[in-house]
């Protein structure tokens, strides 16, 4: 069974898109009309911006997703038998297997992207990757700390990412190195996404998933907060809403993708991670990446 996975945060760089742009008149169709929708040119940006234009949260987010969503939609043999997406790679996802047409899909990242930017500015907090440690003493460490921090991203096993205020990371930092951590590195991100600190934001886009039509999938789902294959629509509208505070969990969801009968991962969109990632899950797994046009 395919199994085709979607990059988040982070796997952004300048340039990207140009070639699908170019080459093919969808997705020259489609950028054309995100550019509509967002009411400002993406496509400049992401074509010829900089690192730093790209880090800009009304761009980031908005830009992953097309670069995903439209090297998906240029593929000849897309048939997946299952998707997933980690954390804003989730809404990638339900594009390519249908729960959502591509100009909902676009609006909700957009609103997305906004509603975190403004619950980053309300409590200045960050985030940071723990390597080599158990899961279960990164959570016992943060649970014991009197501030805001939580397990974020279960990426693969050794390697978690926890989320909160700047003093609890930095008092989670120090005591997880002294339980034997071999990195606890802070992140260069705007806040702590993954944790109760972004409930304004799930507030906000609650609403605007509320509002938004949810079709029947193609194929299951597997959702960052539970890791379960998903084809009921409004499951997977509440499950959307709860990603913003809960944790990713991305270790459990390549498991289960695994267990439900994947035999090969393919990742869509900029980057590798998501494949480095499955690698680490399971070495024997079966991984491919397309990040430009293929023609």
């Amino acid at each position: 069974m395919k199994a085709y996975v979607f990059p988040g945060q982070g796997a952004q760089f300048p340039g990207m898109g140009k070639d699908l742009y170019e080459n093919s008149p969808l997705a020259k169709e489609l950028f054309d009309k995100a550019n509509e929708i967002l009411g400002f040119s993406i496509t400049d940006i992401m074509f010829e911006g900089t690192a730093d234009d790209l880090k800009q949260t009304k761009v980031t987010q908005p830009a992953i997703f097309l670069h995903s969503v439209i090297l998906a939609k240029t593929l000849d043999d897309f048939k997946p038998d299952m998707v997933a997406g980690h954390s804003l790679g989730e809404f990638s996802a339900l594009v390519a297997n249908g729960t959502l047409n591509f100009e909902d899909g676009l609006k909700l990242v957009s609103q997305r992207a906004m509603a975190m930017q403004k619950a980053c500015e309300v409590e200045p907090s960050t985030m940071a990757a723990i390597v080599g440690l158990e899961d279960a003493i990164v959570e016992e460490v943060c649970n014991a700390i009197d501030e805001v921090v939580v397990a974020a991203n279960y990426n693969c096993p050794g390697q978690l990412v926890i989320s909160g205020s700047i003093a609890g990371i930095d008092k989670a930092c120090e005591l997880l190195t002294e339980k034997g951590a071999k990195r606890a590195l802070k992140l260069p991100v705007g806040g702590a996404f993954h944790s109760p600190l972004m409930e304004p934001a799930r507030e906000e886009l609650a609403a605007a998933i509320k509002a938004t039509n949810f079709n029947q999938p193609a194929c299951p789902v597997y959702q960052n907060v539970n890791a379960q294959p998903v084809s009921d629509p409004e499951t997977i509208q509440e499950n959307l809403i709860a990603q913003l505070t809960a944790p990713v969990k991305w270790t459990q969801t390549v498991q289960n993708m695994l267990a439900g009968g994947a035999t090969s991962f393919t990742e869509i969109g900029p980057g590798k991670v998501l494949q480095g990632l499955i690698k680490k899950v399971d070495r024997q797994a079966e991984t491919a990446g397309v990040n430009s046009f293929e023609g």
